[in-house]
């Protein structure tokens, strides 16, 4: 989410500790949790902080353990661990090429139909695939319409009460059912613009835009030059894309931007692939319509299994994949491809593993809304009921691992606890907006004892650096757990 997939470092803090009122630890020791609880930079924040022991469930520290807060990214652990269940690890997204019509020859005469089931990791080059697969077909000529159908999902491309400023970034992309990814990180709803400066300053930078597509415009007021003001703006409710400030001379800066209306974008460059492929399409494009019964399939693409996909999504914090997941389940066990749907899904999940679903509210399924509220308790309930889960072990090597500085093994943890006895020890989330921080997982104390824990701060006003610093002394402290 917004701050889900920077690198957080682990700021050293200075000052003394003095003790917040309200920390209760049930056991003999806190092994040091007081402390860290009690730093000046949570002063007049809100801390919810849990430690339970892994087989027991017994809770070992404590402090407002039953407070909901916004709980960030940390949220895909909900949203995950449902799927996981619900679809199950083998679940594949599909996107189809459909036709209601009758080939003659070279001539297939009826409309083609490009269906999208939600898959958020198809990429330009598997929609050149379709088109090649039509191609191979010996089909040269449609003549009917090309009818792009992103029914299966609804219509609502943002989450519920999503930041505005949110709007034009890779993290806050709009959610379709016919999307496209321009990177393997799939990042889908997003292009990739690359700005490359000459040497010389005071000359316009070059502009790249991946996928290729003319569905963007651009303004482009980018020149090299010092400073290192270079930014890209998309002006609401349209792709053109206002670049302005400064490139290094001979460098190049590359930015992911969110487009508007991802199903248009797939449209543009279908129909580039299909040219590619000297296939002529006679009819309309149509956008938005729901392909017929009797329909039958051309092509198909499906995405890597579901226990795959949630590597990138949970080590990267990658929202997109996340609401696609939650809308998906709506889709399974409603048939109503909404995120309302897919919230239901979630909490009869939550209800089947004994968590109670009245203390806790879910709206989207990434976490970037600030509707989303969760206790530090309902985690770690999470927690232990995934452990008990058949798939639990590809949702566990799914999160992040700490200090390992493999990018898709330490994913956000990559870069923090490094050279400490948590370093490849601790598995979890992370999560970041402004004011929020969380982190929750598992974690092997010093005589082999298996801890989950979940610790959600909100309201702080010091820099996100110096709360995720507390949060790495609260996992050493955890990995040194000694009773």
């Amino acid at each position: 989410m917004q701050l889900g997939r920077w690198i957080h470092t682990s700021a050293m803090l200075v000052g003394l500790s003095f003790l917040l009122g309200g920390c209760a630890s049930v056991s003999p020791t806190s092994n040091g949790l007081d402390q860290w609880l009690a730093d000046p930079a949570l002063q007049g924040a809100t801390v919810s902080l849990v430690v339970r022991d892994a087989r027991s469930g017994n809770t070992l520290y404590q402090h407002n353990p039953r407070t909901r807060l916004m709980p960030a990214s940390n949220l895909k652990l909900l949203t995950t661990a449902a799927a996981m269940d619900l679809l199950g690890p083998q679940y594949r997204f599909s996107t189809q090429l459909l036709s209601n019509g009758i080939r003659q020859g070279d001539r297939l005469t009826g409309n083609l139909y490009l269906r999208g089931l939600g898959d958020p990791t198809i990429q330009f080059a598997d929609y050149q695939a379709l088109a090649a697969q039509l191609a191979s077909q010996g089909v040269r000529q449609v003549q009917g319409d090309l009818v792009f159908d992103d029914t299966w999902f609804d219509a609502e491309r943002l989450g519920v009460d999503w930041s505005h400023d949110d709007e034009t970034t890779y993290y806050g992309a709009q959610i379709s059912a016919l999307t496209v990814s321009p990177n393997s990180d799939f990042d889908a709803g997003s292009v990739l613009v690359t700005a490359k400066a000459p040497v010389r300053v005071g000359v316009p930078v070059s502009v790249e835009v991946f996928p290729p597509t003319d569905y963007l415009q651009l303004s482009n007021r980018a020149v090299s030059g010092p400073g290192n003001t270079y930014g890209i703006n998309r002006r609401h409710g349209t792709n053109l894309l206002q670049l302005s400030g400064a490139v290094a001379p001979g460098r190049q800066s590359q930015q992911l931007v969110s487009v508007w209306e991802p199903t248009q974008l797939v449209a543009n460059l279908f129909e580039q692939a299909l040219k590619q492929q000297g296939i002529t399409v006679l009819g309309r494009r149509v956008m938005g319509a729901t392909s017929p019964a009797g329909v039958t399939v051309q092509a198909e693409h499906q995405s890597a299994p579901l226990q795959e996909l949630i590597t990138p999504l949970l080590k990267l914090s990658n929202n997109n994949m996340s609401e696609a997941l939650l809308k998906a389940m709506g889709r399974k066990t409603a048939n109503s491809g909404t995120a309302a749907a897919g919230v239901v899904a979630v909490a009869g999940f939550l209800k089947r593993q004994g968590v109670d679903t009245a203390t806790l509210k879910q709206v989207d399924g990434s976490g970037l809304s600030r509707q989303n509220l969760v206790s530090a308790q309902t985690l770690t309930d999470l927690l232990l009921a995934a452990s008990k889960q058949p798939w639990f072990n590809a949702w566990y090597n799914a999160l992040p691992i700490a200090g390992n500085t493999d990018r898709m093994t330490g994913g956000s943890l990559r870069y923090r606890l490094r050279g400490t006895p948590a370093q490849n020890n601790l598995h979890a989330k992370t999560g970041s907006m402004g004011g929020v921080s969380s982190l929750s997982g598992y974690i092997t104390g010093a005589h082999g004892r298996r801890l989950v824990f979940s610790m959600i701060s909100n309201n702080y006003v010091v820099a996100g650096a110096q709360v995720k610093a507390l949060e790495n002394r609260v996992a050493v402290a955890l990995s040194r757990w000694d009773d």
